[in-house]
């Protein structure tokens, strides 16, 4: 008995969680390489409206570099200021919401778009601690063996940005009937005040206060200091002028 004993304690507490880490540790790498084609989130939405038969998912991968930059700093501008500066998690964020909620006002959302691409990628939508805890060790996993620019593609080819609308290449082409590469500054500040819920906001017929929102983003991404392969020294085109 004292033999068994040891050798579950011996499964459940080494075995188990050597064999998660291996089996998370190897998905994560694999996918720093290999283009995103479905996720959890895309899975849930299409089991959500099984009985409309008006509903498409609609995603294209593309790469970075076929994206206009313009999208690339809307969503850093409009959701992850502090995005090239920290480890996948905004401290200063995390401390004000957390203050906000003392004072009684509305618990704010820290999430950075390392813990939303986390999110995404590797688990389902949800409020629980487990997942909060999954989210974290994701979202580290990600920084180390991704990187930001890896980060940042990976965010704009999956995030929800309409109703079955996944990306920016699709979100380019079922709301501005265009491409990612060639999305203005303003086209891409209204897919970022729409991205706090853009199964409601949307982007290709905004409210007066997504349109505020898009002009506060834009100030926004004028200011924003950003690495060198973001392309910062990218003239505007003469459409955004």
């Amino acid at each position: 008995m004292r033999r068994r004993g040891k050798k579950f304690l011996r499964i459940l507490f080494f075995y188990i969680p050597t064999g998660f880490v291996l089996f998370t540790v190897l998905w994560v790498l694999l996918l720093k390489w290999v283009p995103v084609y479905y996720t959890p989130l895309m899975a849930i939405r299409s089991i959500e409206n099984f009985s409309d038969t008006t509903y498409r998912t609609y995603k294209t991968w593309k790469p970075l570099s076929e994206m206009s930059p313009y999208i690339a700093r809307a969503v850093i501008a409009g959701e992850d200021n502090r995005f090239a500066d920290h480890n996948g998690f905004d401290w200063i964020e995390i401390d004000n919401a957390l203050d906000a909620q003392k004072k009684g006002k509305k618990l704010r959302g820290a999430s950075t778009i390392s813990q939303q691409t986390a999110k995404n990628v590797f688990l389902y939508p949800g409020r629980s601690w487990f997942r909060k805890g999954m989210e974290a060790y994701f979202t580290l996993l990600i920084e180390t063996i991704w990187g930001k620019e890896r980060i940042l593609e990976v965010y704009l080819n999956v995030a929800e940005m309409g109703r079955g609308i996944y990306g920016a290449e699709a979100a380019a082409e079922r709301l501005f009937s265009t491409r990612a590469s060639k999305l203005t500054a303003r086209q891409s500040a209204l897919i970022a005040a729409s991205l706090p819920n853009p199964l409601k906001r949307k982007a290709n017929a905004p409210t007066a206060y997504m349109n505020r929102r898009a002009d506060d983003i834009e100030k926004i991404m004028r200011t924003l200091p950003y690495p060198d392969w973001m392309k910062i020294n990218s003239k505007p085109r003469a459409e955004d002028k």
